[in-house]
């Protein structure tokens, strides 16, 4: 039976919030989509504290609850496999955010409302709250992707963000290999490029008060490097990446 909508996050030492963000977002399915056949997909990246084993202690409390248990390959990793599992329950919308309770559930509401106008839906964080570091380097790649593709994108990497299955589907398959440090920016600029509006929605982010950074911040300049030499090497194949997935995608309710 075809998933109507799942929502996918990745999770990482996340034992102190990991349940609270579960029946967050299980409410919000049972709230919304009462009738609807829907799921919330976690990805342990292999959490080396107790996140693993609080997901599989309450599973059978939450139907809608799917735990994915995964050696550590990092957030990007991660999040792939989350969207890949997703895609092979046939889910008509996915929906993905992280598990470290940054976010508000009710900002859902404003992506949901414009799913009919366009197959991939970004919110952007009006405020952030992360360290100074972070903060640079978002900038770093906001300039980035602007120098290197011509295109503008407000928070290229959020996650917080609403894709057609179908076109999920087709940009995972555009999407380089071995999988990039950041998949979500190239699934970002890929579908901009691809003349897709993504409305850049301003969503709330909340302080993080519990949990692990998976990245050290004396990693984040290696890691910006290297995105900006991954996106460098992408351009190079953009444009029949684009060209495949500018076929109309079917309206959908």
């Amino acid at each position: 039976m075809p998933v109507f909508l799942s929502i996918v996050m990745p999770a990482y030492n996340e034992e102190a919030v990991i349940e609270d963000v579960v029946v967050l977002w299980t409410n919000l399915l049972t709230a919304h989509f009462p009738t609807e056949n829907t799921r919330l997909i976690v990805v342990n990246d292999g959490s080396k504290d107790k996140t693993g084993a609080i997901l599989d202690q309450i599973a059978p409390k939450y139907p809608q609850l799917m735990v994915v248990h995964q050696p550590n390959g990092g957030h990007g990793n991660a999040v792939v496999n989350a969207y890949r599992q997703a895609i092979a329950l046939d889910s008509m919308y996915v929906f993905q955010t992280d598990s470290d309770d940054q976010f508000v559930t009710a900002d859902f509401d404003k992506l949901w409302a414009k799913r009919a106008e366009s197959p991939f839906i970004l919110g952007h964080r009006e405020i952030r709250f992360d360290a100074p570091a972070r903060l640079l380097i978002t900038r770093i790649l906001r300039l980035s992707i602007a120098l290197i593709y011509g295109t503008y994108i407000k928070d290229s990497n959020i996650p917080f963000r609403l894709i057609r299955g179908t076109y999920l589907k087709r940009l995972l398959a555009q999407l380089p290999t071995p999988t990039p440090f950041a998949p979500n920016i190239f699934l970002a600029v890929m579908a901009k490029k691809a003349g897709n509006n993504l409305f850049d929605i301003p969503i709330t982010h909340k302080e993080r008060m519990t949990g692990e950074v998976s990245i050290l911040r004396w990693k984040l300049l290696k890691v910006c490097i290297q995105s900006f030499r991954e996106l460098a090497q992408f351009r190079l194949d953009l444009g029949k990446k684009v060209a495949a997935l500018r076929q109309p995608e079917p309206v959908l309710n």
